[in-house]
């Protein structure tokens, strides 16, 4: 079907820069969300075109009967419900992946920038070259994994609770 290791790799990039409570605050409303879809489905999937009744006995009616009375299927009501439950946090999650993405971008052209510079270093300023190797060492170990939370990410993350 697909590689799940992709969204599970996502979701603990996204986490990572939750505080433990803010996890379990996460998780537990988006789990109240869909417990609240849940209980509500119970009626959805009730076949309530069964217990319908038209005045006319017309072959046909009570399909057209039914369409008039109740212009959108409750079904694809509750799916618009459930998406709109999740779509705050794959938003979030989105935002959160765009923001890594471009600090990692700006983190690869500061050790292209650092390197053509380590280059053009003489070698009468040890100092320097030192100094310049050192920041290009630090750029090499430090992954970019955790995007801080500030900014319009934390704007995101404060919209996405409610």
């Amino acid at each position: 079907m697909g590689d799940w290791n992709l969204l599970g790799d996502t979701l603990e990039e996204v986490h990572i820069h939750s505080t433990m409570i803010g996890k379990i605050w996460l998780t537990i409303l988006f789990i109240f969300r869909m417990l609240v879809l849940g209980v509500a489905a119970e009626d959805v999937w009730n076949d309530e075109q069964s217990g319908f009744i038209c005045n006319t006995e017309q072959p046909g009616c009570r399909n057209v009967c039914y369409d008039q009375a109740f212009p959108i299927s409750l079904i694809r009501y509750w799916v618009l419900q459930v998406i709109f439950v999740s779509s705050p946090s794959l938003v979030y999650m989105g935002h959160a992946l765009y923001r890594l993405r471009v600090l990692e971008e700006e983190r690869q052209r500061m050790k292209a920038q650092l390197r053509g510079e380590l280059e053009g270093v003489e070698f009468e300023m040890p100092g320097d070259r030192r100094r310049l190797e050192q920041e290009l060492c630090q750029l090499e170990k430090r992954k970019l994994n955790k995007a801080p939370l500030r900014g319009t990410l934390l704007c995101t993350y404060v919209i996405h609770i409610f």
